[in-house]
């Protein structure tokens, strides 16, 4: 499945906070930063109407923000009739600047990004889980440090760090919670280790989070709520609801949908790598795929190695790769017809490497889907591929780390600190 390279700068959609009366402070800075930041607001009429405060209110804020040099204003907005054009407002790129890391079961993509979202350096690495967190963590520090160098703003710092890990995650705690393709790393303080390392908050979260989180706030409001669902080395969903806030759960389970059971013949006696038989893990994953290509091969063929070599073989109409997809397809749809009676989405996005293998497995699922779930749960049901596609969890991992940023106590430090700056750096008198 090929990306529209717009998508590579896409800029998503932030949250706002609901202002009422006598508010005051960070929330009011945070809604402001936040409405200028994803582009709702380009300019002072537009912070008034979209904030629904009083002029002065929104001046006197506005101007505190363009102060400590978090706002600038500047440039014309275009506009016919006479008068003077009212003047363009932006987030300062030299604000501060946010990195992602969304890690995957082979690979990590890499990313450091400015406060508007902009991408300003990317990186696509190969990584071992196997190698504990020491390692990976190690390899995934040195690679941001030199992303960050190399950017145009190179000398601003990071405010944030937002980590995607392909397994379960205490989102609160920043830490892994027995993920089953990640030995060595349970319990493992990732966010308080790169924390310490970087000087500023990590955020960390389940990587299916950060694609759906992407997803949804590149999409129209109305196309929500979404179940996001990845397949590839194994298979995550990621719920966010009609508000466009991510739903973890109690505990940061919610989404964790590979370990629901099917009810295909035979799905009984696969042994899952959670422990437990039937999980749709264990029978329709990527690599459950590849291993059963491989066990029907003729003896002398070359084995497949990875999702891509089973992408490959699909593109070019391999019969016995063609079939094994199906099957899987079929049993993805079964749990999410599932779903669907529980979550009742508007739309369904299928994204991870195995979605590259043309419409097979949308196909597959979509007709499960329709064929087993309620008119009521799928008479408006969007059932789509990923607009993202590979970027997914870089531009969710982008909106999560800006939004803490300019969150109400964020853009106070963030504030604090560029006027703490800016009076070092004035000549003494």
């Amino acid at each position: 499945m090929s990306t529209p390279a717009s998508v590579a700068s896409v800029r998503a959609r932030l949250s706002v906070p609901t202002l009422r009366f006598r508010d005051g402070g960070g929330l009011l800075y945070s809604t402001l930063a936040r409405l200028v930041a994803s582009g709702a607001a380009v300019h002072r009429a537009d912070l008034v109407e979209r904030a629904g405060l009083a002029r002065s209110t929104v001046t006197r804020h506005l101007d505190a923000l363009i102060e400590a040099g978090v706002v600038v204003e500047g440039g014309g907005v275009p506009r016919g009739g006479r008068g003077r054009p009212p003047q363009l407002l932006a987030l300062n790129p030299r604000a501060g600047l946010v990195a992602v890391a969304d890690i995957g079961a082979r690979d990590a993509r890499l990313a450091i990004a400015d406060l508007s979202q902009n991408p300003l350096a990317t990186a696509h690495i190969a990584v071992d889980l196997a190698q504990g967190p020491e390692a990976v963590l190690g390899q995934i520090e040195e690679s941001l440090r030199a992303l960050h160098a190399s950017t145009s703003d190179g000398d601003a710092p990071l405010c944030a760090v937002a980590v995607g890990l392909p397994g379960p995650v205490d989102h609160a705690a920043g830490a892994p919670v027995r993920p089953p393709i990640m030995p060595g790393w349970d319990g493992y303080p990732v966010g308080d280790v790169l924390a310490e390392r970087f000087g500023c908050v990590v955020l960390v979260d389940n990587d299916v989070n950060l694609m759906a989180l992407g997803e949804a706030r590149s999409l129209p409001e109305e196309q929500l709520p979404l179940l996001f669902v990845k397949v590839s080395t194994g298979i995550g969903g990621g719920l966010v609801s009609a508000d466009g806030e991510l739903h973890r759960g109690a505990d940061g389970a919610a989404g964790d949908i590979g370990h629901l059971p099917v009810t295909s013949a035979g799905a009984a006696e696969m042994v899952c790598r959670c422990g437990k038989a039937g999980c749709v893990e264990a029978v329709a994953s990527a690599a459950v795929m590849v291993r059963t290509l491989n066990a029907g091969r003729a003896a002398g063929s070359s084995a497949l190695r990875s999702t891509g070599d089973l992408v490959g073989l699909v593109a070019h109409g391999d019969p016995e790769a063609l079939r094994v997809v199906r099957a899987g397809a079929e049993r993805i749809g079964e749990v999410v017809a599932l779903l669907l009676h529980v979550y009742n989405p508007a739309r369904v996005v299928l994204g991870g490497a195995l979605a590259g293998a043309g419409d097979e497995l949308l196909a597959g699922v979509r007709s499960v889907v329709y064929r087993q779930a309620l008119p009521l749960a799928t008479r408006r049901l969007v059932l789509e591929p990923s607009t993202l596609g590979e970027h997914a969890g870089r531009v969710g991992g982008t909106v999560l780390a800006v939004e803490h940023v300019l969150s109400p106590d964020g853009v106070m430090d963030l504030m604090e600190r560029r006027l703490d700056r800016s009076t070092q750096a004035a000549p003494a008198s």
